[in-house]
């Protein structure tokens, strides 16, 4: 197990963005940056023996400075949506960008965390990342510590544990918005790969604002159910109001049996590598999205990324939970710290 340390440039602030390198006894290879915590490659071995990085991204870090669809971020401290931009703690109403029809969406694409540079400590196998954020900052309350801390064990899982602490009542609610393929960056399309998602219900949005109706709803008989395995493609075109309205899969999923404690909550596969991904959490949703506007020029290799070249599985509490009085509350702060973990297991 190591972990090197990489100059890779510098921001438009001049502030240093270093890559750390964290490898194992299997040559599996995570790279992550401080800049917004970014997962900027995952190199796995495929079937044949051959390296293949599995998450969308960019060769050079300038290209994360716009980063509109966030490969590879750490988004805070609120990822999805949140309706009206704005909701209410302890009878104070705190309001965000409206950068999303009338919502917000992933909290500020200019300002949030992961346009942000966070210090770093390095461990034998992981990297932990930590970030202050005073009072009233983004639009939250709370003088707040984040952390992110990344870690690569021998057996291919890549851990993924944050960690925040207030000194008043907060929102938080984050994730990593990472784009897997399977087949390798470069393949195109993930209709082929096959998922088995452990959610018998999902959160279905209002319209094409992808707000949840607040009303948690079965997938059996639906094109949502991906509690048997199937292909993302099978049904992603079918005759469904649900996807008509965000363009494909860009929805909730309420992780079965969720207590607060580790499930295993997906199996993601790729036909073309043998490639498979265990996905395990403690948090109580996972927002499918398939990728539907997804577009990146000047992506890795030099390559463009278009619609459903990747796929995210981003844990989360459900969206607008804050808003929703039937959804798990998101709220933290002194003697109740944010702590949770989703881990990425490659096989």
């Amino acid at each position: 197990m190591a972990v090197r340390k990489e100059l890779v440039g510098e921001t438009t602030k001049n502030e240093a963005i270093y890559a750390y390198h964290i490898t194992n006894s299997n040559d599996a290879e995570v790279v992550v940056i401080n800049y917004g915590c970014i997962i900027k490659n995952i190199f796995v071995k495929d079937k044949s023996g051959n390296k293949v990085d599995v998450v969308l991204g960019f060769d050079d870090v300038k290209g994360y400075f716009d980063n509109s669809c966030f490969l590879g971020a750490a988004v805070g401290p609120t990822a999805n949506r949140i309706a009206n931009a704005k909701y209410t703690i302890n009878g104070k109403e705190f309001t965000l960008p409206v950068n999303d029809g009338p919502n917000n969406l992933h909290t500020d694409m200019d300002n949030g965390f992961h346009k942000r540079v966070w210090d770093a400590e390095e461990g034998d196998n992981f990297v932990k990342f930590t970030l202050n954020s005073a009072e009233g900052d983004l639009g939250f309350s709370g003088n707040r510590v984040f952390s992110i801390t990344y870690t690569l064990s021998d057996d291919n899982a890549l851990s993924l544990h944050y960690h925040a602490t207030s000194d008043a009542d907060t929102l938080v609610n984050m994730t990593n918005h990472s784009y897997f393929n399977l087949g390798g960056q470069a393949s195109g399309s993930i209709l082929d790969h096959t998922l088995l998602l452990n959610a018998s219900n999902y959160t279905p949005v209002i319209d094409s604002a992808a707000i949840p109706t607040g009303e948690i709803a079965s997938v059996k008989g639906t094109p949502f159910d991906f509690t048997q395995e199937k292909t993302i493609g099978q049904d992603i075109a079918a005759d469904n109001a649900q996807l008509k309205a965000v363009g494909g899969y860009d929805h909730n999923y309420v992780i079965d049996e969720a207590d607060g404690t580790m499930r295993e909550f997906a199996t993601l596969s790729s036909p073309k590598t043998g490639i498979a991904m265990k996905c395990f959490t403690d948090l109580p949703g996972v927002q499918l999205y398939a990728g539907n506007f997804l577009s990146a020029k000047d992506a890795k290799g030099g390559i463009e990324y278009k619609a459903r070249d990747g796929v995210c599985l981003e844990t989360q509490f459900y969206p607008n939970s804050i808003n929703e009085a039937g959804f798990p509350d998101p709220v933290f702060g002194p003697g109740k710290e944010y702590d949770t973990t989703t881990i990425y297991q490659f096989v």
